[in-house]
């Protein structure tokens, strides 16, 4: 009786992996062999069909599998991964987010921020500042002080300074009165 149902329960085993979907997708024959190797499952196969879909690389997806098993997280980024390429952020900026772990939630507003005309290098210093806990000021702020006519180099250095969102309103108005950019610098350095 023993030895019968040790053979039944042999005999259920584990449906393979449809991978046809990312073959659809666009992704190569190496590629998909590659993330197979990597365990990959049913929900992380539609993810990655929704980034190479939207055009990230097939290296790029094998290296952003990488880094969420480097987490030990399963790869669930390929939503925000494809709203970030159709902005237009490039695809190391896109993996250096996924290695800070800022794709989440904020993916969006880093989103909008390029799609304020913002730079990559620009949205890859605001994750930094949060992936540190520190303050930085927040998209909506900076697409403002953009159109405020300060300039991208200030407006990085203004980030990597640490300014706070509280302050955003303040450099607008100093710059209306007629502060230039290293004026900007110089005053909301010390903050």
């Amino acid at each position: 009786m023993l030895a019968i149902m040790l053979f039944v329960a042999g005999c259920h085993s584990i449906p393979p992996l449809d991978t046809k979907p990312l073959d659809t997708a666009g992704m190569n024959y190496d590629a998909i062999h590659q993330l197979t190797a990597l365990n990959i499952t049913a929900p992380e196969v539609a993810q990655l069909v929704t980034a190479r879909q939207a055009g990230f690389s097939d290296a790029s997806c094998i290296a952003a599998v990488q880094i969420y098993r480097g987490r030990s997280q399963a790869f669930d980024g390929g939503d925000e991964i494809a709203s970030l390429i159709r902005a237009q952020v490039g695809e190391d900026t896109i993996l250096e987010l996924a290695r800070m772990n800022q794709l989440g939630v904020g993916a969006g507003e880093l989103e909008a921020m390029r799609l304020a005309g913002l730079s990559d290098a620009i949205l890859l210093e605001v994750a930094r500042q949060r992936a540190a806990g520190r303050p930085v000021l927040a998209g909506a702020s900076l697409a403002n002080l953009k159109n405020a006519g300060v300039r991208e180099l200030t407006l990085l250095e203004l980030v990597r300074r640490g300014v706070p969102d509280s302050q955003a309103a303040a450099i607008i108005a100093f710059r209306r009165h007629g502060a230039t950019d290293a004026q900007i610098i110089s005053h909301f350095a010390a903050l």
